[in-house]
């Protein structure tokens, strides 16, 4: 079977056990705190194991997209140097939402496996939690029984709790596990040595390919174990791993879910798999990595330089750095691959077809830009090596290449070798682990455990329709970190604040006991389908009923700004082209910021029809049409917009203004006419391929134009009130083109006559012609001096020092010929003269710069220049 029809087979066989076959969730998770991305089929499930919510059936089926390159579940590192971890995989699972329990899943898991698949049933082994008197849960005697009806007991193993007690992270739903492992060795191999003994052990041929998690309990923050409100099952099978079996290959990269890839990255390279063992491991990274780039793209995520976008962009950049280094690839290439994918993998998952333009323009040029990186960290490399005494490199100096330039460390380390350099690895690990600390310090969260107060109490959202009501607190917990401090979050058995969510900022207000003691909410977001209000201190009596209050000014100008992202959107479209899609959105109270697929700088005539296409509809005062729970595919054929990388239920929120129409959750206005008026405030660049537009409405908007107002009358008055106040300016600019074309030709003509002085003061030491001298150009000037001194001699070593405007700057030129010769290096010159005006620099061996702070230390600098030649 290949790999499609192994998909269909899984889903076919628990469509027929009544289980309702979902699509797969986002890969980038949205209202998950604890998580960054989906690393498990039950992540998009969580809420229902919690009990915060009720699937649409007790019995479900899927295969997930799961990532794991961070936190508890990473697999970054293996992945490529064994042939079965991966970054992105395929979970097949089937659930159990308090339906039917152990020996149901036992069964069916056997039955699929060996009578629908046909694995060998010898070559299977099977494992159960062995119990934890700590955690006080006993042996899995169930299990034990129920697998004893198919497998003798010299194939079931007792798992210890690392292996066979499954826990999603720290805090959350878990419970003990049975394991399938399948033994893929030759008859010679599996004859020598049992399969037995090498379950858990690593063996890349005796492998666990299904994972039945019984889901008992919920981890709480203080470490304990509490029983859930009911018994669940969680399964999850590798998709890759199964499809190796089902081929009978030894490794995932030899099924036909990598085999199409691998043979184009042959095609592009001319690099044979299999060939050599470092290639094959920087062939199966690429192969890898690039899907999971892929598809977080797809589904919203771009790369970036902080949370799960920085993820993203350290997987590709690890594929674009073997692709350098082992297959010689100094051109992007990666993004070729996109192709191949969108074509495997796009009849299941539509969102890589849909977003394959997208997808390969932003790994190209992320490919062209790290390696720009790569390109110029070599540069600084040379340089760190010409400034290092004896064979072993600062670990300091190589955080550094790290830390500021992205320059990949293990490549470092490489090139460090063939040069005949060693690295000081345990000085790097340090400064790697201070910056750890640091960030840690600064973003760990600690979360209390839940104080219930009332437990029948159901959460209800009535937002939509009034920002004031009477509510009740249900449960509340204690939150601290460094940034924010202690905190308490609040939940209420209803309440009418909208919390964080597509797009849009919490909202902000107030609940008020009956005694008039006011707790102010600072924030709303939602966790798990549960709304939490962020507060700085709680009611000193949490019984009774307090006044919810939202704040009116504040959803006041929330509501216009989401309002006018839809109309922003709409009028992109209409201006650019119809390929124009959301790609990330802000809505907060002082203004929006909205993402968006387009090819090239939006011109200012475009920005201009935008605007006036967004306040043409303000000015129709389009009521707000709302339409909810209507059914998701209705919405669709109906015209409304979905967003790629949100994950919608069978029934959704439509917003309609006009011929605008969203599917969206959040707060909008009655009319359109209450946004005032639209303003764009800057357009740019996001990512290759997505343009961001920041606008702002109503209040700031009204507050913007008095300033501006304002800005144009004291302009007017600094230019004695002209009548005509563009052509005035349009005059003083002439003027100013001219001045500085006068200027310029003054500063040539006193750099020429400053020429012939510097050279009547160059001395010869040691038989190299030196000066070291304060001038009184700017910093162009001095390097365009140093050059044409240069052109005259061969053995020159020259220092200028300028200050413009109270900053120092050192220049410092030496001939080639002297570089060759006696191995100067005016960058490192620079580096160390440059302590003396409190800065530093950098540059080639034969020209470098530095600027500093400190114009007093220039004597000092200068003086010092002559001693590297004496």
């Amino acid at each position: 079977m290949n790999s499609q029809e192994i998909r269909t087979a899984f889903l076919r066989f628990f469509e027929s056990k009544q289980h309702i076959i979902v699509p797969s969730a986002p890969i980038v998770l949205k209202d998950d705190p604890t998580l960054m991305f989906n690393n498990s089929g039950m992540a998009q499930f969580k809420e229902y194991f919690l009990g915060n919510a009720t699937p649409k059936s007790n019995r479900i089926a899927d295969t997930q997209k799961c990532l794991r390159v961070s936190g508890k579940h990473n697999d970054l590192e293996d992945v490529g140097f064994d042939t079965y971890h991966h970054t992105m995989f395929e979970m097949l699972g089937n659930w159990s939402f308090g339906d039917y329990f152990k020996k149901e899943a036992i069964a069916w898991a056997w039955e699929f496996l060996t009578d629908v698949l046909k694995l060998d049933k010898d070559r299977l082994y099977v494992s159960v939690f062995e119990g934890s008197p700590e955690e006080n849960v006993s042996f899995d005697q169930e299990a034990w029984d129920l697998w004893k009806q198919f497998v003798s007991e010299d194939r079931i193993i007792k798992g210890n709790k690392k292996d066979n007690f499954w826990e999603m992270g720290d805090q959350g739903p878990c419970g003990p596990c049975s394991e399938i492992h399948i033994d893929l060795r030759s008859e010679v191999d599996r004859e020598k040595v049992p399969g037995y003994g090498l379950v858990n052990a690593d063996h890349p041929q005796v492998v666990e390919i299904w994972n039945l998690v019984f889901m008992e309990f919920n981890r709480k923050a203080d470490g304990s174990l509490e029983k859930l409100p009911a018994q669940h099952v969680d399964t999850g099978m590798g998709f890759e791993r199964l499809c190796m079996a089902m081929q009978g290959k030894v490794s995932n990269y030899d099924t036909d879910v990598f085999t199409p890839l691998i043979r184009e990255v042959e095609t592009i390279t001319n690099v044979k798999y299999g060939a050599n063992e470092k290639s094959d491991i920087a062939i199966r990274v690429i192969v890898d990595h690039v899907r999971a780039v892929a598809f977080a793209i797809a589904d919203g995520q771009l790369p970036s330089n902080t949370g799960a976008g920085y993820v993203i962009r350290r997987i590709l950049r690890r594929a674009i750095r073997y692709g350098f280094t082992f297959l010689d690839r100094k051109e992007p290439f990666i993004y070729k691959l996109v192709e191949v994918l969108s074509g495997q993998m796009g009849d299941f998952f539509p969102e890589i077809k849909t977003q394959q333009n997208l997808v390969t323009q932003v790994i190209r040029e992320e490919e062209a830009s790290f390696l720009r990186t790569l390109d110029q960290g070599l540069v600084l490399l040379d340089s760190v090596i010409a400034s290092t005494s004896g064979k072993e490199v600062s670990g300091k100096r190589a955080f550094e290449l790290y830390d500021t330039f992205g320059f990949p460390i293990d490549l470092t380390a490489l090139i460090l070798r063939e040069k005949g350099y060693s690295l000081n690895e345990s000085e790097f690990e340090e400064e790697l682990q201070k910056q750890k600390d640091r960030s840690r310090a600064a973003s760990k969260v600690t979360t209390g455990d839940w104080e219930i107060l009332y437990d029948d109490d159901v959460e209800e959202f009535v937002g939509y329709d009034m920002t004031t009501t009477k509510v009740k607190i249900t449960r509340y917990r204690k939150v601290e970190n460094k940034k924010f401090g202690e905190m308490y979050q609040l939940v209420f058995n209803i309440t009418p604040f909208y919390p964080e969510g597509g797009g849009q900022i919490g909202d902000r207000g107030f609940i008020e006991a009956s005694n008039g003691e006011v707790v102010y909410i600072e924030d709303t977001k939602k966790e798990n389908n549960v709304i939490i209000h962020f507060t700085k201190t709680l009611p000193r009596n949490l019984d009774g009923l307090f006044t919810a209050v939202v704040s009116s000014e504040f959803r006041k100008n929330v509501s216009s700004n989401h309002s006018a992202t839809h109309l922003l959107h709409q009028a992109l479209r209409a201006v650019l082209g119809t390929h124009v899609e959301q790609k990330g959105s802000l809505v907060s109270n002082s203004y929006l910021r909205f993402d968006f697929s387009h090819f090239a700088k939006v011109t200012e005539t475009e920005l201009k029809q935008v605007e006036d296409f967004v306040n043409a509809r303000i000015q129709e005062a389009l009521p707000l049409v709302e339409r909810r729970n209507i059914p998701f595919q209705q919405a669709l054929d109906e015209g409304a917009m979905a967003l790629f990388g949100e994950k919608y239920g069978d029934t959704v929120r439509a917003i309609k203004f006009g011929k605008s129409m969203e599917l969206c959750g959040g707060i909008h206005v009655e009319n359109t006419k209450d946004i005032w008026h639209f303003m764009i405030t800057s357009e740019s660049a996001v990512a290759a391929g997505v343009r961001r537009i920041e606008a702002i409405t109503n209040e700031f908007a009204k507050q913007h134009l008095m300033e501006q107002n304002e800005l144009l009358y004291q302009i007017k008055g600094m230019l004695k009130n002209p009548q005509d106040i563009t052509k005035t300016v349009a005059s003083l600019q002439d003027e100013n083109t001219k001045l500085k074309k006068q200027l310029e030709q003054l500063l040539k003509d006193k750099a020429k006559n400053l020429k012939g002085e510097l050279i009547s003061q160059i001395q010869s030491v040691n038989g190299v012609d030196f000066l070291a001298v304060q001038v009184d150009i700017d910093a162009a000037g001095a390097k365009d001096l140093v050059h044409e001194l240069g052109s005259n001699k061969d053995n020159l070593f020259v220092v200028l020092a300028t200050v413009n405007e109270d900053k120092p700057m050192l220049t410092c030129y030496i001939s080639k010929e002297l570089v060759a010769s006696k191995g100067f290096n005016a960058g490192q010159v620079v580096r160390e003269l440059g302590k003396f005006i409190q800065g530093g620099g950098g540059g080639q061996p034969f020209f470098a710069t530095a600027g500093g702070k400190f114009a007093e230390g220039i004597p000092e600098a200068l003086g010092k220049a002559i001693t590297y030649i004496q």
